[in-house]
């Protein structure tokens, strides 16, 4: 699943390349597993609407529209389009939108897209005239001819509108977070440390592959229980999480099966991995072979005498 390196990259190649654009009108596709908010509310939020900004919220990429035409222009780009139907995307021309949605004009002149990769989703600026991939389960048009699509072979991403107010994905970001807070989050906590730092209700974005890096370079194994970490550790924790996730937003983020960026290129921080995935292999420090665990039904990987 991509983590907070990955979605950090996605959505600064994305902001780069179509904020300022217009979003013309879309299309979405029949499996019902991706869509978080109705289609048709997903499609009176976003046609019309001009990207704003693009961000990224904990593990999720938001982007921020507003109302981006006049009357008439939205009435013609709205004209036209078919009666609901759902299945292969059709050539851009003949597109139908699926939701059946009728072409007055939206009265919402303010939304968020907010959109979750899942494990193998992508979010990809593609030409008109590019193949439509597999599993391609959402095309956005825009005004300057591209397009934006969803692919996601194995359906857990999920696509969702806020149309009031602002999407909050919860728990702390691991880049802002200053100490006392962080050290306050795990003061207590009786579950294993590795365990902690994968719930997004305390600290957003971090998952399995950078919790294992961050708890390698802080010399902290994975099954200590939270609250038997003194403040020198978590001191250390803390730092060493920020130094992790920089270095792999600087890299692209990590490349292990489906994750590219919004270029369709992959990210090279896996190379830099010191314990993730590389269990059975000499710790880059010690030498010790590298040990795996499983824990709550995630590998765990660390260093049997650097990790304490």
């Amino acid at each position: 699943m991509p983590e907070l390196p990955e979605v950090e990259t996605i959505a600064r190649g994305l902001a780069k390349r179509v904020t300022g654009d217009v979003i013309e009108d879309v299309w979405l596709g029949e499996k019902p597993e991706p869509l978080k908010s109705p289609a048709k509310e997903i499609a009176a939020a976003l046609e019309g609407k001009k990207i704003e900004a693009v961000r990224r919220e904990g593990k999720h990429i938001v982007f921020e529209l507003v109302d981006g035409r006049a009357p008439e222009a939205h009435a013609m780009g709205r004209a036209g389009i078919g009666a609901a139907r759902a299945g292969t995307p059709a050539p851009t021309s003949k597109r139908p939108l699926r939701t059946g949605a009728n072409t007055t004009k939206s009265s919402i002149e303010r939304a968020q897209w907010v959109v979750h990769l899942g494990m193998t989703g992508r979010l990809q600026v593609c030409d008109p005239s590019d193949e439509v991939a597999k599993h391609t389960h959402a095309i956005v048009r825009l005004a300057s001819g591209r397009e934006l699509r969803f692919v996601d072979p194995r359906r857990f991403g999920r696509l969702s509108v806020v149309t009031s107010g602002d999407f909050d994905a919860g728990g702390v970001e691991p880049l802002d977070v200053d100490l006392e807070r962080f050290v306050e989050l795990f003061r207590g906590r009786k579950v294993f440390i590795k365990s902690a730092l994968l719930n997004q209700k305390l600290l957003r974005g971090v998952g399995n592959i950078y919790a294992d890096e961050s708890l390698f370079r802080a010399g902290i194994r994975p099954r200590r229980r939270a609250a038997s970490l003194t403040r020198e550790e978590l001191m250390k924790l803390h730092r060493a999480i920020k130094d992790v996730l920089r270095e792999a937003i600087k890299a692209g983020g990590s490349s292990i099966s489906d994750y590219v960026d919004a270029n369709g290129e992959e990210g090279f921080f896996q190379l830099r991995h010191r314990v993730y995935g590389r269990e059975s292999e000499p710790c880059p420090k010690c030498k010790t072979p590298i040990k795996r665990v499983v824990l709550g039904g995630r590998s765990s990987h660390y260093c049997p005498k650097c990790q304490r």
